[in-house]
């Protein structure tokens, strides 16, 4: 039926009337849309949490309460501490390869190695408020215990393989004690001493179940966090190349058991600057070295393992790196 000059006037007042009515919807979802618009150039997502994870052989059951926000707190430091956690794989590369060797050679779980990523960054000279020191954190009196030479000259807390076998005769014990690796992972941040007695006193039988200082509290949970961001480092958002791992330097070792008076002289004599042989062998505390008897193992670099002239290939854990 042909519509009528009245009805066609009613059409269009009612299509101006809508159109009036969307455009105002619009610039209101529009003015909401903009109040809401992020202002930060990246999004911070909750990472997951899984329900259990492998720490030491094991599965760990995560899901009671404490524990599940126990090791998200964790995970999601270690995931937004962007630069941090990041320069910890590169390091990885150098000090992984000289760490995992020796904890398997003594028995001890190749979990351990990530105790020393939160105890020290990886950095050998690594030292504490409370004088802890070196990639494994000992106190002197425990590094001493240990085995481990500490004079005015030396501090063998920093010498890394030497640190290791220290820490590697400790989680011996600390598992002959308790046999459980979780407690013995708790007790190298509090003691034994002082996470047999609140095992005692509290009535449990891990250090999962304690009322512990925050520091202890949250020790496990940050070594089995950081395991997984190493394991899956592109699941949290770190985009890392075979070229960006630091490489490992490979050095001689020259032995030495008379004095030496000025370690700028002996460096320079072969070849090397102060810096280097102190940066090298970070367990020298001084610019000489007082043997005391002992023969000390004094690592010198060749020339070309100095430099980034080509890139690094070394990849010790292909999961760190993006193909």
């Amino acid at each position: 039926m042909p519509l009528s000059k009245n009805n066609i006037v009613t059409l269009a007042s009612c299509g101006v009337i809508a159109l009036v009515t969307a455009l105002a919807v619009s610039s209101t979802d529009s003015k909401k849309m903009l109040e809401d618009h992020p202002v930060v150039l990246s999004m911070t997502a909750s990472p997951e949490v899984p329900s259990s994870v492998l720490f030491c052989g094991k599965s760990i059951d995560i899901t009671r309460y404490n524990m599940h926000e126990g090791f998200d707190r964790e995970l999601s430091s270690l995931t937004y501490f962007h630069s941090t956690t990041m320069l910890l794989i590169k390091r990885a590369n150098r000090y992984f390869p000289v760490i995992e060797p020796l904890l398997r050679e003594h028995g001890i779980p190749d979990d351990f190695k990530y105790l020393a990523v939160i105890e020290s960054h990886l950095d050998p000279r690594a030292s504490s408020p409370v004088r802890a020191v070196g990639i494994w954190q000992f106190m002197e009196a425990t590094g001493r215990q240990y085995g481990l030479t500490i004079t005015p000259t030396v501090d063998e807390r920093c010498h890394v393989e030497k640190a290791t076998v220290a820490a590697c005769t400790y989680l011996k014990e600390a598992y002959d004690k308790y046999n459980d690796w979780v407690n013995v992972a708790a007790s190298y941040n509090a003691g034994m001493g002082r996470i047999s007695g609140e095992l005692t006193k509290q009535q449990a039988d891990s250090a999962f179940d304690l009322w512990l200082v925050e520091e202890t509290s949250r020790y496990v949970y940050r070594i089995m966090a950081i395991k997984q961001i190493f394991e899956k480092p592109y699941k949290y958002g770190f985009v890392i190349g075979a070229q960006d791992l630091y490489k490992p330097i490979r050095t001689k070792e020259i032995p030495v058991s008379a004095d030496i008076a000025d370690l700028s002289a002996f460096a320079k004599n072969r070849g090397m600057t102060y810096a280097d042989l102190k940066r090298l062998n970070p367990w020298l505390r001084d610019s000489k070295l007082t043997t005391g008897g002992k023969t000390f193992q004094l690592k010198v670099p060749e020339d070309h393992e100095l430099y980034y002239q080509r890139p690094n290939t070394y990849v010790h854990d292909t999961r760190w790196v993006v193909r």
